[in-house]
């Protein structure tokens, strides 16, 4: 009766810019004699419900019969919408089903997201690749370092364990370091081109007094164990020259405690908020009752809240020559911002702004770990990807998707989890989506593929665990099941450092061991570097049309296609051999990955197998190098 994936039903399909009118067609038995139907669609933002009659407008073959309207949203926002119908036994309601298709009864209503017309997102960042860097574990120059803070710790070897115990306190400190640097970084990038990156995402990087740096102490200056901003500079000058963009981790719903701002450690010489309530960061923080009970980030008291629409703080961070443009003044690309459903609209429209000032190409993603076209946050809905705000978000809704699916879930539901994401979010958002299937926020990918599930387990069992030896076989095949939809689902590939080379770990610190220099899994790393060729060679990548052709089951697959190409891409995450048929024009197609299907068009996929197959726009083998 509808499907609003279907251009039939519903035209254009997915997120459309405001004032676009959008076609909607339903399709109802005869039998119900219907005299009246009606588009039902409510702005979220306001409450009010446009109601628009349906004209009827033919017969659909001999049984059914079609009936018709436009509508066009004059404002950007989200609008949720349904159908009534008047028939022979009353008013029915026309509802949300599995799939996007409609079914006679009370239920979910239809997503419908608005965008600004004049949204764009920076086209630098589509088609390529993003390596994710947790700065003090990637790679030390060895070079040294000057200013250090004290209170820190050192590694003396590369390969050890983080720590992970708590100190004689009870508390975990995380003030271990290994020495990971800018310079190091600069030393590896002919490496992270080999692996075709374009684009590194730099884990915080200002001055901090953990091994995280997620607790600033200043915003204006970069750790001293990782380097000057003169090296920083540097990294991104040299990074340019191989096509290669920096963006940085902001930072701004709170800082340390043990920073120039709050200073609690009295480590600075000039007053921060907790020593004086005639400091100029006094007005930044809330307090309870001063100095000792504040806001917090979670409870945490060595991260006290900033009110980030405090003038002077705002201005600080967004004003002119603040930090939002000191460094993309300084080489920077872009921004990532943490616990971004925690920053206020006004403040996210203002860091947009400040970017956009300074570099209109600039990036500016968010940490988002939900659909991030609906989110509601402390009872707020949010408008990230309306046009005024993010241009990214952590694509986490395909990472729990694959990775669900490559651990025993249904094909079927990876499928509609990857659909309902292309429904709601702005094509120019989704071409440019950050793509992970490990973060430092979450246990390493091959971990999840093939080990023992966490569960409640702590630190102490975390630190003893690695895959056995059938384990790491099995984690491997899959992790290249889940490298190859990271890198051809819609949006941008974020590898996270080591996941390339096998690094296994459960959750931090285990998933932030250093990289493995010199003993990588040789094999998974080339598969990442073909996968790298495969996709810097493939325009459909960029920002192609994305078409599901099989999901059942254990068996996935689906199509990226381009007025230039089509790649088809299936996967078995089954441990038995699975076929199933294609349609006749793959059968002259270039085999980039597996073999080709049969004279009887079965495509056959060995147990937890893939394979990526390419043709031209019309069905024409088109020989491609990889």
């Amino acid at each position: 009766m509808f499907n609003s994936r279907s251009p039939v039903y519903r035209y254009p399909t997915g997120a459309v810019p405001n004032k676009l009118p959008v076609h909607f067609k339903i399709t109802l038995p005869r039998e119900l004699h219907c005299s009246a139907a009606r588009l039902m669609v409510k702005n979220d933002a306001t409450g009010k419900e446009d109601v628009s009659g349906m004209f009827w407008c033919g017969m659909n073959g001999g049984q059914y019969e079609w009936w018709e309207c436009h509508f066009a949203a004059k404002e950007p926002g989200l609008y949720f919408y349904r159908f009534c119908v008047d028939t022979w036994r009353g008013t029915l309601k026309l509802s949300r089903g599995w799939g996007g298709e409609g079914f006679l009864g009370e239920g979910p209503v239809w997503q419908l997201t608005v965008y600004d017309g004049n949204f764009t997102t920076p086209g630098w960042l589509k088609g390529g690749i993003m390596y994710q860097i947790f700065p003090d574990r990637f790679y030390s120059s060895g070079k040294k370092k000057h200013n250090v803070p004290s209170g820190r710790k050192m590694h003396p070897a590369w390969a050890e364990m983080p720590d992970w115990e708590p100190n004689s306190d009870g508390k975990i400190t995380n003030s271990d370091y290994f020495g990971g640097d800018f310079d190091g970084i600069r030393e590896k990038l002919g490496y992270l081109k080999s692996l075709g990156v374009t684009c590194i995402y730099l884990n915080p990087i200002f001055e901090s007094h953990s091994n995280h740096r997620y607790d600033t102490a200043d915003y204006t200056k970069t750790d001293p164990l990782l380097g000057t901003e003169d090296d920083f500079r540097l990294l991104c000058r040299t990074a340019a020259k191989l096509g290669i963009r920096v963006i940085l981790d902001g930072v701004f719903n709170h800082t340390g405690s043990d920073s120039v701002y709050f200073n609690r450690e009295k480590r600075y010489p000039s007053s921060g908020a907790y020593n004086s309530k005639e400091s100029k960061y006094y007005p930044w923080y809330s307090f309870k009752h001063w100095p000792d009970s504040y806001e917090s980030w979670w409870g945490f008291d060595t991260l006290p809240n900033v009110n980030e629409l405090d003038p002077g703080y705002s201005a600080y961070i967004n004003g002119k020559d603040g930090v939002i443009q000191k460094w993309l003044g300084a080489g920077a690309s872009g921004w990532r911002l943490d616990v971004a459903d925690e920053l206020p609209d006004g403040f996210l429209d203002s860091v947009r702004a400040a970017a956009k000032l300074k570099k209109d190409d600039a990036v500016i993603a968010g940490e988002v770990w939900e659909d991030a076209s609906n989110k509601t946050a402390y009872g707020m809905r949010r408008r990230y990807l309306l046009g005024g705000q993010l241009d990214s978000v952590m694509n986490y809704p395909f990472r729990n998707a694959v990775l669900g699916f490559l651990t025993g879930s249904k094909a079927e539901d990876m499928m509609e989890s990857v659909l309902t994401i292309i429904e709601n979010y702005p094509p120019q958002v989704l071409s440019c989506l950050m793509n992970n299937i490990g973060t430092h926020d979450t246990p390493r990918a091959i971990t999840v593929l093939a080990g023992e599930p966490l569960g409640g387990h702590g630190r102490a069992w975390q630190s003893r665990q690695h895959l056995t030896k059938a384990g790491r076989a099995r984690g491997l095949a899959l992790m290249r099941l889940a490298s190859l939809m990271q890198y051809t689902l819609p949006g941008v590939p974020c590898v996270y450092y080591g996941d390339e080379a096998g690094v296994e770990g459960y959750s931090d610190p285990f998933n932030r061991r250093c990289y493995p220099w010199g003993n990588e899994d040789a094999g998974l790393l080339s598969w990442y570097r073909r996968l790298g060729r495969i996709r810097l060679g493939r325009t459909c990548l960029k920002s192609g049309v994305f078409t599901p052709l099989a999901a059942s089951g254990s068996v996935m697959a689906y199509i990226r296609s381009d007025e230039n190409e089509k790649l088809l891409c299936a996967f078995n995450s089954s441990g038995s051999e699975k076929s199933f048929y294609i349609p006749e024009e793959w059968q002259s197609a270039d085999a980039l990955i597996g073999s080709l299907p049969d004279e009887k068009n079965s495509l056959c996929l060995p147990p937890l197998g893939c394979c990526a197959l390419l043709t031209g726009a019309n069905g024409a083998c088109k020989k491609a190098r990889h």
